[in-house]
């Protein structure tokens, strides 16, 4: 991260380390640090590490390690005020630049030259100063453009069990995500936590091959790297995600993933802190301190840009009610849950879509934005997957032949939709997707048809061929 620091405070060193536990070191006499700031931690061997304080007061400040306090002897070394805040260096240049999770760059390319520093906690943006969330980002999945329309200043949450295709599907969205008519004022601000070695050289590859780097800002925070590090990969990326938005006026997508990783750091300070552990251990601040994290997605009155977060997280065990899923519902705006069953089918991207839902789907969509006839062949194309997902599960009992024949067609439906429309090797524009949903319909007879108008079912209604 950049630096800056008030001259009269540099260098000056502290030597009362009173204890060491797990990432945290306890200093004494707290109050001569600003909470936030960043310390230098410097062993008699001249290793340096850094930390931030948690927490100051007349007695003590609480500091979490960056790189961790194994090997830290109380007695032999040095702390020294190095900041006064955890800040980043944002210029127009760090697009298509790779960092860690702190910002330093990891591409084998010099730091940028930064034009300004920015704090990176940030705030939430003052709700009087919000504009309301409008006009779709294409990402090229249907399950997410034709469904659960993905609208610019949204937060929606991919969720998924541990397993799934999730990094695959995120490497779609960054592959083929754009905003109609502003391709060049379009930038995706990526966000790790927690990678493998594996996955994180996965990603990297992708954004190369893929030609996509160039418009890619990514922090990637590996799972070898201090789990402290993940509390800033997030913030990190935010900040420069909102200086591209709204002093650059850039459209900024921002995918994070793993969410799960950044609350099981959070986890792991909170139990060093002692404090009294929340749902499954998790501190009870959670809920607020991811609050601090996605409502820094948005439009501001009278600028242009605009920040739109697609977090992505595991759910432990497949358990949508888990305090991560749950608590990130609460916050989001909607949700996109990937399927276990569709997974094994071979279906890519593994989008269940019945739990799926987007809350500000109808904000981005409809004539001048996507299509006309979006909300209802939407409304429709779900009703007949419901009602198709339903005779499945009644032939399971009473087996094939005892079904009518208009059950038969919907399950026919439910078999192809899934196969055809939740299923996709390539990108689809959002006029595809909605005319191969017409296509779809084309199983059913038109008498089915009710969430659409008749005007609608003249124009594009026609019966299905092989």
């Amino acid at each position: 991260m950049a630096t800056s620091t008030e001259p009269n405070l540099l260098h000056k060193e502290f030597w009362d380390l009173n204890y060491v536990s797990g990432p945290l070191v306890f200093l004494g006499n707290g109050d001569r640090f600003p909470t936030g700031a960043i310390l230098d931690l410097v062993s008699e061997n001249g290793l340096v590490r850094q930390g931030q304080v948690l927490e100051a007061n007349k007695k003590y400040a609480i500091v979490q390690v960056l790189q961790g306090t194994q090997g830290v002897d109380i007695k032999r070394v040095s702390v020294s005020l190095k900041k006064e805040a955890a800040r980043v260096g944002v210029s127009k240049e760090l697009i298509g630049r790779t960092f860690n999770g702190t910002g330093d760059p990891i591409d084998g390319m010099p730091p940028v030259v930064a034009d300004k520093e920015i704090d990176i906690i940030g705030t939430a943006i003052n709700p009087v100063s919000r504009n309301k969330p409008n006009d779709f980002i294409e990402t090229g999945l249907s399950t997410i453009d034709g469904f659960n329309t993905l609208v610019r200043g949204q937060k929606l949450p991919i969720f998924f069990g541990s397993g799934l295709p999730a990094n695959e599907v995120a490497n779609f969205i960054v592959q083929n995500a754009q905003v109609k008519g502003e391709a060049d004022d379009f930038v995706v601000v990526f966000g790790a936590m927690g990678l493998t070695e594996r996955e994180a050289a996965y990603f990297m590859r992708s954004f190369e091959e893929g030609g996509q780097k160039s418009r890619v800002v990514s922090f990637i925070n590996k799972a070898g790297d201090p789990a402290i590090e993940r509390i800033f990969t997030p913030r990190c990326a935010l900040t420069v995600a909102e200086y591209l938005a709204f002093e650059l006026d850039y459209q900024v997508l921002v995918i994070l993933t793993d969410m799960t990783s950044y609350c099981e750091a959070l986890r792991q300070i909170s139990s060093a802190r002692e404090e009294i552990p929340g749902r499954r251990g998790y501190p009870g601040y959670m809920y607020t301190d991811l609050s601090t994290i996605y409502e820094r997605a948005g439009r501001i009155h009278g600028k242009k840009g605009s920040v739109t977060q697609v977090p992505m997280l595991t759910m432990p065990d497949d358990d949508i009610t888990h305090p991560i899923p749950d608590l990130t519902g609460y916050i989001t705006e909607g949700q996109i849950v990937l399927s276990r069953p569709l997974h094994r089918q071979g279906i890519f991207p593994p989008v269940d879509l019945l739990p799926c839902l987007s809350r500000l789907m109808n904000n981005g969509i409809g004539e001048g934005r996507t299509r006309g006839d979006h909300r209802a062949v939407a409304n429709q194309l779900y009703a007949s997957y419901a009602r198709g997902r339903n005779v499945r599960k009644l032939m399971a009992i009473v087996g094939e032949d005892a079904l009518g024949e208009l059950d038969k067609k919907y399950l026919k439906f439910a078999i192809e939709f899934e196969k055809s429309m939740i299923g996709q090797a390539v990108r689809r524009t959002i006029e595809e997707t909605l005319d191969h949903g017409w296509k779809l319909l084309g199983i059913l007879p038109t008498a089915e048809l009710t969430r659409v108008s008749r005007d609608q079912v003249e124009k594009y209604y026609k019966p299905w061929t092989e």
